[in-house]
């Protein structure tokens, strides 16, 4: 299985939407995601990994401000207030959801 990140951004523009189911497998989730302007995201109830595809900017993650650049990789645990802010109208970037509603528990 693969799907490349020019693929996952065309059919992501093709769907006319912010963000897109590209795969799923047991309690995995991949999406694409691209906001435009402003994310507006809620926190979710599951785990969740960004991995920056394009674009910079600041993530705001529990109260903690960091900037982000391709490549970078943001975690997120369940239930917690976070968003993409002042980033380039080039952002893009994969979003992985897994694990148990509620999040994962610390080892």
């Amino acid at each position: 299985m693969k799907i490349g990140t020019q693929e996952a951004l065309d059919r992501l523009a093709d769907s006319e939407s912010l963000f897109l189911n590209l795969f799923e497998h047991g309690t995995l989730v991949v999406e694409v995601y691209k906001p435009q302007k402003v994310d507006l995201q809620k926190p979710h109830t599951r785990d969740e990994v960004y991995i920056v595809i394009s674009g910079n900017g600041e993530f705001l993650n529990g109260g903690v401000r960091t900037d982000f650049s391709p490549g970078d990789f943001l975690f997120v645990p369940a239930g917690i207030e976070h968003r993409f802010e002042n980033f380039s109208e080039d952002f893009a970037t994969w979003v992985l959801f897994y694990g148990p509603e509620g999040g994962e528990k610390k080892t």
